[in-house]
């Protein structure tokens, strides 16, 4: 865990006048360094850690990708809702399109709400227009149904471009990757296998990135991550880290 001293304390504050301009500021110098930099898990913790989603050392911050999803998400949130937790979700804006009331249902229950884009691609295949419309229509898309402008924003795949920085800025969004993940998207995915993952880089700070979907992995992916949660909840509590959206974490 790291510390919780004075000067851990200090910093965190300074992290967390960041605006969203200046967050869009730092990340144009990863734009320059390269398309798909931002994907690469270690550049990124090293060299951009609060676009990685580090926070309040005291923390852990939990999102999810990909929702809202009829077959799964009700059983996330209920799970989350019986521990007493609440989430940042990242959502797509087709998903929002297909299932209203269930997005509307996780802003009631008080969890954050963020913006995946409308459809799961890779933002580096578009230009600077078509990311604006992409990124602008699931904004109004998610606004429509849970009645919250969304201000954050995660890319498909953790992969940033300059069309997409500029589009953050435009609309006022604030991107934020993570420190750590589950894997459950990967073949023969386990509770277990998820569980040691994300562990692997549980710390004080972190931001967990899990999946509420299966809408861009294999079957049975969701469910997965699913049965890791209680585990992590768990290990988070033991550590004495109190877990919650990113609105909690130092971003807000």
């Amino acid at each position: 865990m790291a510390l919780r001293d004075c000067g851990n304390r200090n910093r965190l504050g300074r992290a967390g006048t960041l605006t969203a301009a200046g967050a869009v500021g730092a990340g144009l110098a990863v734009a320059q360094a390269g398309p798909g930099i931002t994907g690469l898990g270690p550049v990124r913790r090293a060299a951009f850690r609060r676009l990685a989603g580090e926070g309040d050392p005291g923390h852990v911050a939990l999102t999810f990708d990909d929702g809202p999803d009829p077959a799964t998400t009700p059983d996330f949130a209920r799970l989350l809702a019986e521990r007493g937790v609440t989430a940042t979700f990242f959502l797509l804006g087709e998903m929002v399109a297909k299932a209203p009331g269930l997005a509307a249902d996780l802003a009631a229950a008080g969890h954050e709400i963020g913006v995946h884009g409308w459809e799961h691609r890779y933002l580096t295949v578009r230009g600077p227009r078509a990311t604006l419309a992409d990124i602008r229509r699931a904004t109004d898309q998610i606004e429509a149904a849970t009645g919250i402008r969304p201000r954050l924003f995660r890319p498909p795949y953790g992969v940033l471009t300059g069309g997409a920085l500029l589009a953050a800025r435009r609309l006022r969004l604030t991107p934020v990757l993570w420190g750590t993940w589950g894997r459950e998207w990967a073949a023969g995915a386990t509770p277990a296998s998820v569980y040691d993952s994300l562990t692997a880089r549980l710390h004080g700070g972190v931001t967990v990135l899990l999946h509420d979907s299966d809408r861009t992995s294999p079957p049975g992916s969701a469910r997965a991550a699913l049965g890791a949660l209680p585990r992590l909840l768990d290990e988070c509590a033991r550590r004495g880290l109190p877990v919650g959206p990113l609105g909690q974490h130092g971003w807000s």
